[in-house]
Protein backbone atom coordinates (compact mmCIF):
# COMPACT_ATOMS: atom_id res chain seq x y z
CA UNK A 1 0.00 0.00 0.00
CA UNK A 2 2.80 2.52 1.21
CA UNK A 3 4.59 1.95 -2.17
CA UNK A 4 1.14 2.48 -4.49
CA UNK A 5 1.36 5.96 -2.55
CA UNK A 6 4.92 6.95 -3.51
CA UNK A 7 3.96 5.53 -7.49
CA UNK A 8 0.91 7.94 -7.19
CA UNK A 9 3.21 10.73 -5.70
CA UNK A 10 5.64 10.56 -7.92
CA UNK A 11 3.37 10.93 -11.00
CA UNK A 12 1.31 13.47 -9.76
CA UNK A 13 4.44 15.47 -8.74
CA UNK A 14 5.94 15.25 -12.11
CA UNK A 15 1.95 16.29 -13.59
CA UNK A 16 1.98 18.38 -10.84
CA UNK A 17 5.40 20.45 -12.59
CA UNK A 18 4.41 20.19 -15.76
CA UNK A 19 1.62 22.34 -14.95
CA UNK A 20 4.28 24.39 -13.00
CA UNK A 21 6.58 24.39 -16.12
CA UNK A 22 3.95 25.58 -18.18
CA UNK A 23 2.78 28.65 -15.40
CA UNK A 24 6.68 29.76 -15.32
CA UNK A 25 6.29 30.65 -19.56
CA UNK A 26 2.83 32.05 -18.62
CA UNK A 27 4.53 34.50 -16.28
CA UNK A 28 7.87 34.90 -18.23
CA UNK A 29 5.20 35.85 -21.35
CA UNK A 30 3.09 38.31 -19.07
CA UNK A 31 6.69 40.09 -18.25
CA UNK A 32 7.45 40.10 -21.47
CA UNK A 33 4.23 41.85 -22.38
CA UNK A 34 4.96 44.55 -20.11
CA UNK A 35 7.96 45.59 -21.93
CA UNK A 36 6.90 44.96 -25.23
CA UNK A 37 3.13 46.72 -25.29
CA UNK A 38 3.07 50.11 -26.73
CA UNK A 39 -0.61 50.33 -27.36
CA UNK A 40 -1.97 50.24 -23.73
CA UNK A 41 -1.86 52.14 -20.69
CA UNK A 42 0.70 49.87 -19.51
CA UNK A 43 3.03 52.04 -21.77
CA UNK A 44 1.58 54.72 -19.48
CA UNK A 45 2.05 53.25 -16.32
CA UNK A 46 6.25 51.92 -17.22
CA UNK A 47 6.57 55.70 -17.53
CA UNK A 48 5.37 57.00 -15.00
CA UNK A 49 6.68 54.35 -12.74
CA UNK A 50 9.99 52.99 -13.41
CA UNK A 51 9.65 50.14 -10.71
CA UNK A 52 6.84 48.47 -12.94
CA UNK A 53 9.58 48.05 -16.03
CA UNK A 54 12.19 46.53 -13.11
CA UNK A 55 9.02 44.56 -12.03
CA UNK A 56 8.63 43.48 -15.71
CA UNK A 57 11.80 42.00 -15.30
CA UNK A 58 11.02 40.28 -12.13
CA UNK A 59 8.41 38.46 -13.95
CA UNK A 60 10.88 37.16 -16.26
CA UNK A 61 13.41 36.16 -14.24
CA UNK A 62 10.97 34.33 -12.45
CA UNK A 63 9.22 32.98 -14.88
CA UNK A 64 12.45 31.32 -16.56
CA UNK A 65 13.43 30.14 -12.78
CA UNK A 66 10.03 28.63 -12.22
CA UNK A 67 10.21 27.03 -16.11
CA UNK A 68 13.88 25.59 -14.93
CA UNK A 69 12.29 24.29 -11.32
CA UNK A 70 9.80 22.67 -12.85
CA UNK A 71 12.30 20.80 -15.27
CA UNK A 72 14.56 19.51 -12.43
CA UNK A 73 11.25 18.96 -10.43
CA UNK A 74 9.89 16.19 -13.42
CA UNK A 75 13.06 14.69 -13.46
CA UNK A 76 13.65 14.69 -10.26
CA UNK A 77 10.47 13.17 -9.39
CA UNK A 78 10.80 10.55 -12.42
CA UNK A 79 14.29 8.99 -11.22
CA UNK A 80 13.80 9.75 -7.84
CA UNK A 81 17.14 11.80 -7.28
CA UNK A 82 17.15 13.09 -3.72
CA UNK A 83 19.74 16.35 -4.81
CA UNK A 84 17.33 17.56 -7.16
CA UNK A 85 14.65 17.13 -5.73
CA UNK A 86 16.23 19.09 -2.45
CA UNK A 87 17.49 21.53 -5.08
CA UNK A 88 13.63 22.34 -6.51
CA UNK A 89 11.98 22.29 -2.38
CA UNK A 90 15.03 25.06 -1.76
CA UNK A 91 14.16 27.41 -5.18
CA UNK A 92 10.67 26.95 -4.33
CA UNK A 93 10.66 28.56 -1.37
CA UNK A 94 12.47 31.38 -1.84
CA UNK A 95 10.19 31.64 -5.32
CA UNK A 96 7.96 32.24 -2.67
CA UNK A 97 9.13 34.71 -0.10
CA UNK A 98 10.28 36.80 -3.22
CA UNK A 99 6.38 37.10 -4.71
CA UNK A 100 5.03 37.52 -1.28
CA UNK A 101 7.78 40.42 -0.43
CA UNK A 102 6.77 42.00 -3.96
CA UNK A 103 3.09 41.82 -3.39
CA UNK A 104 3.93 43.44 -0.19
CA UNK A 105 5.87 46.26 -1.32
CA UNK A 106 3.43 46.84 -4.33
CA UNK A 107 0.79 47.03 -2.20
CA UNK A 108 1.66 49.66 0.11
CA UNK A 109 2.97 51.80 -2.94
CA UNK A 110 -0.37 51.79 -4.74
CA UNK A 111 -1.16 55.36 -3.40
CA UNK A 112 2.16 56.45 -5.09
CA UNK A 113 1.58 54.80 -8.24
CA UNK A 114 -1.19 56.53 -9.03
CA UNK A 115 0.01 60.21 -8.11
CA UNK A 116 2.84 59.46 -10.01
CA UNK A 117 0.37 57.85 -13.14
CA UNK A 118 -1.63 61.37 -12.97
CA UNK A 119 1.57 63.88 -13.20
CA UNK A 120 3.08 61.79 -15.93
CA UNK A 121 -0.28 61.96 -17.69
CA UNK A 122 -0.52 65.45 -17.37
CA UNK A 123 2.98 66.14 -18.43
CA UNK A 124 1.67 64.76 -21.64
CA UNK A 125 -0.92 66.55 -22.36
CA UNK A 126 0.29 70.07 -21.56
CA UNK A 127 3.48 68.73 -23.91
CA UNK A 128 1.65 67.28 -26.56
CA UNK A 129 2.92 67.40 -30.18
CA UNK A 130 0.71 66.64 -33.24
CA UNK A 131 3.55 66.83 -35.38
CA UNK A 132 5.53 64.26 -33.53
CA UNK A 133 5.29 60.28 -33.33
CA UNK A 134 6.38 59.65 -29.58
CA UNK A 135 5.32 56.22 -28.17
CA UNK A 136 4.10 57.41 -24.90
CA UNK A 137 1.83 60.08 -26.69
CA UNK A 138 0.34 57.50 -29.21
CA UNK A 139 -0.24 55.00 -26.06
CA UNK A 140 -2.17 58.01 -24.43
CA UNK A 141 -3.85 58.74 -28.50
CA UNK A 142 -5.32 55.36 -28.05
CA UNK A 143 -5.79 54.77 -24.37
CA UNK A 144 -8.60 58.09 -25.51
CA UNK A 145 -9.86 56.77 -28.06
CA UNK A 146 -10.31 52.70 -26.70
CA UNK A 147 -11.48 53.87 -22.85
CA UNK A 148 -13.87 56.65 -24.33
CA UNK A 149 -12.64 59.20 -22.36
CA UNK A 150 -11.00 62.77 -23.00
CA UNK A 151 -8.22 64.06 -20.18
CA UNK A 152 -6.69 62.85 -16.76
CA UNK A 153 -9.66 64.59 -15.02
CA UNK A 154 -11.66 66.10 -17.42
CA UNK A 155 -11.90 67.15 -21.00
CA UNK A 156 -10.71 70.48 -19.93
CA UNK A 157 -6.77 69.28 -18.66
CA UNK A 158 -6.13 69.73 -22.64
CA UNK A 159 -6.69 73.41 -22.13
CA UNK A 160 -3.33 73.28 -20.83
CA UNK A 161 -1.55 72.50 -23.82
CA UNK A 162 -0.58 75.92 -25.38
CA UNK A 163 -0.22 74.57 -29.08
CA UNK A 164 -3.48 73.35 -29.32
CA UNK A 165 -5.23 76.50 -27.38
CA UNK A 166 -3.21 78.89 -29.83
CA UNK A 167 -5.16 77.68 -32.64
CA UNK A 168 -7.42 80.50 -34.01
CA UNK A 169 -10.06 77.85 -35.27
CA UNK A 170 -11.94 74.93 -33.08
CA UNK A 171 -9.37 72.37 -32.73
CA UNK A 172 -9.38 69.33 -30.01
CA UNK A 173 -7.35 66.39 -29.96
CA UNK A 174 -8.61 63.86 -32.43
CA UNK A 175 -8.29 60.83 -30.37
CA UNK A 176 -11.02 62.36 -27.56
CA UNK A 177 -13.62 63.18 -30.43
CA UNK A 178 -16.86 61.27 -29.93
CA UNK A 179 -17.63 58.80 -32.54
CA UNK A 180 -19.82 55.67 -33.20
CA UNK A 181 -18.72 51.64 -32.74
CA UNK A 182 -17.05 51.52 -36.11
CA UNK A 183 -13.81 50.74 -36.45
CA UNK A 184 -11.16 53.64 -36.44
CA UNK A 185 -7.71 53.82 -37.70
CA UNK A 186 -4.80 54.50 -35.72
CA UNK A 187 -4.58 57.63 -38.17
CA UNK A 188 -7.38 59.19 -37.72
CA UNK A 189 -6.95 59.09 -33.58
CA UNK A 190 -3.32 60.97 -33.66
CA UNK A 191 -2.95 64.71 -33.74
CA UNK A 192 -5.39 67.57 -33.35
CA UNK A 193 -9.06 67.45 -35.87
CA UNK A 194 -10.90 70.84 -36.56
CA UNK A 195 -14.79 70.39 -37.72
CA UNK A 196 -15.43 70.98 -41.29
CA UNK A 197 -17.62 74.15 -42.07
CA UNK A 198 -16.52 75.55 -38.63
CA UNK A 199 -16.94 79.91 -39.27
CA UNK A 200 -16.21 80.12 -35.33
CA UNK A 201 -13.33 82.95 -34.18
CA UNK A 202 -11.14 81.15 -31.70
CA UNK A 203 -11.08 77.95 -29.89
CA UNK A 204 -13.54 77.31 -27.49
CA UNK A 205 -13.23 73.45 -25.14
CA UNK A 206 -16.63 74.25 -24.89
CA UNK A 207 -17.37 73.85 -28.63
CA UNK A 208 -15.44 70.79 -29.28
CA UNK A 209 -16.91 67.26 -29.76
CA UNK A 210 -15.58 65.58 -27.60
CA UNK A 211 -15.75 63.02 -24.55
CA UNK A 212 -16.59 65.14 -21.57
CA UNK A 213 -14.92 62.57 -19.07
CA UNK A 214 -12.02 62.23 -17.59
CA UNK A 215 -9.75 58.83 -17.74
CA UNK A 216 -8.89 58.61 -14.51
CA UNK A 217 -11.92 57.03 -13.25
CA UNK A 218 -11.67 54.50 -16.41
CA UNK A 219 -8.13 53.77 -15.90
CA UNK A 220 -8.58 53.09 -12.52
CA UNK A 221 -11.10 50.96 -12.73
CA UNK A 222 -8.86 49.08 -15.18
CA UNK A 223 -6.14 48.59 -12.92
CA UNK A 224 -8.24 47.34 -10.28
CA UNK A 225 -9.69 44.63 -12.72
CA UNK A 226 -6.74 43.53 -14.50
CA UNK A 227 -5.07 43.90 -10.68
CA UNK A 228 -7.58 41.07 -9.51
CA UNK A 229 -6.52 38.70 -12.48
CA UNK A 230 -3.21 39.17 -11.72
CA UNK A 231 -3.61 38.73 -8.05
CA UNK A 232 -5.56 35.75 -7.98
CA UNK A 233 -3.18 33.69 -10.64
CA UNK A 234 -0.57 34.70 -8.45
CA UNK A 235 -2.73 33.15 -5.40
CA UNK A 236 -2.88 30.16 -7.09
CA UNK A 237 0.73 30.22 -8.29
CA UNK A 238 1.45 30.41 -4.64
CA UNK A 239 -0.75 27.26 -3.75
CA UNK A 240 0.66 25.44 -5.85
CA UNK A 241 4.01 25.91 -5.02
CA UNK A 242 3.03 25.25 -1.67
CA UNK A 243 1.81 21.62 -2.58
CA UNK A 244 4.62 21.15 -4.95
CA UNK A 245 7.40 21.95 -1.59
CA UNK A 246 5.12 19.27 0.26
CA UNK A 247 5.21 16.55 -2.51
CA UNK A 248 8.86 16.81 -2.47
CA UNK A 249 9.30 16.35 0.82
CA UNK A 250 7.35 13.40 0.88
CA UNK A 251 9.31 11.33 -2.11
CA UNK A 252 12.45 12.91 -0.54
CA UNK A 253 11.71 11.46 2.93
CA UNK A 254 11.26 8.12 1.02
CA UNK A 255 13.64 7.97 -0.59
CA UNK A 256 16.04 8.39 2.31
CA UNK A 257 14.03 5.89 3.92
CA UNK A 258 14.88 3.57 1.38
CA UNK A 259 18.53 4.69 1.39
CA UNK A 260 18.77 3.63 5.31
CA UNK A 261 17.06 0.39 4.70
CA UNK A 262 19.42 -0.60 2.29
CA UNK A 263 22.50 -0.34 5.01
CA UNK A 264 23.60 -3.69 6.18
CA UNK A 265 22.61 -4.30 9.89
CA UNK A 266 25.08 -6.13 12.39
Amino acid sequence: MGEACIKVTKYFLFLFNLLFFILGAVILGFGVWILADRSSFINVLQTSYSSLQVGAYVFIAVGAVTMVMGFLGCIGAIKEVRCLLGLYFAFLLLILIAQVVAGTLFYFNVGKLKEEMGTVVSDVIRNYNASSRDSLQEAWDYIQAQVRCCGWVSFSNWTDNAALMNRSEVTYPCSCEVKGDGDTSFSEITGFCSPQNVTQDGNDPEKWPVYKEGCREKVQAWLQENLGVILGVCVGVAAIELLGMFLSLCLCWHIRSEDYSKVPKY
